[in-house]
């Protein structure tokens, strides 16, 4: 049976991938999530300066539920050459952030010299100011850095979008020109203790992920896949293999993994792919390309 897969020029030995911000810190973290299994590992978003992110409280944890706003926390592009050095040679999608075309274009040749297997263009962060949703929602901005990018570098640029805004259609037509779309981010969201008479976070706003996002991510990894030719890479609420083949059916090349690792912990990725190799087995199903996008009508 194989449950291997390919996107742009990319070979993956399973369509599991860590999703951007969960266990990426470091570059040990991610080798020890491609022992767990997972055939790539996206970074955390990096930007051009280093950022100190919110302060905490930063995430809120309620099954099946989770709301988090770190607010893109991270060390700077050149400061983060140490850990890519360490991970030079591993499937590493190195995810950027910035407030326009030259910013993405300058952080994707960057990741690329890093030694990058592709860039995830984060155009959908929901709750920080001007980064992210402040991107995305604009669909000619959206179009504008795709193209700087993709012209920059030579490695795969996938865009990561989510229906906070717009039609999401509308984001997915204006990135076509990349690679693969990522769909789906997190969704705008907060929370209020009762007791406190307050936001839990301290950010006050932020992006819910989770079991509870899985039906959105199903249905615009379905939209996105009937409509445009691009691959898509299912993200948003994977918990077993079940999760992970509706994605499939739904048209999704391959997954990511985020929170789901919060629940189960790095044996998710082991767990998942024997999941679908027995599902595969049961089904008399001898490649995933025969079910991908099976459900689409």
């Amino acid at each position: 049976m194989d449950i291997s897969c390919k996107i742009a020029s990319i070979n993956l030995k399973n369509p599991l991938i860590l999703a951007s911000g969960i266990l990426d810190e470091n570059a040990y973290t991610m080798k020890k999530i491609l022992e767990h299994g997972a055939s790539a590992v996206v970074t955390k978003s990096i930007g051009m300066y280093e950022r100190r992110g919110f302060e905490t409280p930063v995430i809120y944890d309620e099954y099946p539920y989770f709301i988090n706003a770190i607010g893109l926390s991270n060390p700077g592009i050149d400061a983060f050459s140490g850990e890519m050095e360490i991970l030079r040679g591993s499937n590493v999608i190195g995810s950027i952030f910035g407030t326009g075309p030259e910013d993405f274009s300058y952080l994707a040749k960057r990741m690329e010299d890093y030694g990058a297997i592709a860039v995830e263009l984060n155009l959908s962060c929901p709750h920080v100011k001007g980064f992210g949703l402040e991107v995305g929602s604009d669909p000619g901005l959206v179009e504008s850095i795709v193209s700087e990018v993709k012209s920059k570098v030579n490695i795969p640029v996938f865009a990561k979008l989510s229906p906070n805004t717009h039609d999401i259609l509308e984001e997915a037509r204006a990135a076509e020109k990349a690679d693969a779309l990522v769909l789906i981010n997190t969704l705008k969201a907060m929370k209020i203790d009762i007791n406190a008479r307050m936001p839990v976070l301290s950010n006050i706003y932020g992006g819910l992920s989770g079991r509870s996002i899985k039906p959105v991510g199903i249905r615009y990894v379905y939209e996105v896949s009937r409509e445009l030719k691009i691959p898509v890479i299912g993200v948003g609420g994977i918990e077993n293999y079940e999760d992970a083949i509706e994605y499939i059916m739904a048209g999704a090349s391959a997954v990511e993994i985020g929170t789901g690792i919060y629940r189960h912990g790095k044996k998710i990725f082991s767990e998942i792919t024997n999941g679908i190799l027995n599902f595969m087995k049961e089904n008399n199903i001898e490649s995933l390309s025969e079910i991908r996008g099976c459900a689409i009508r």
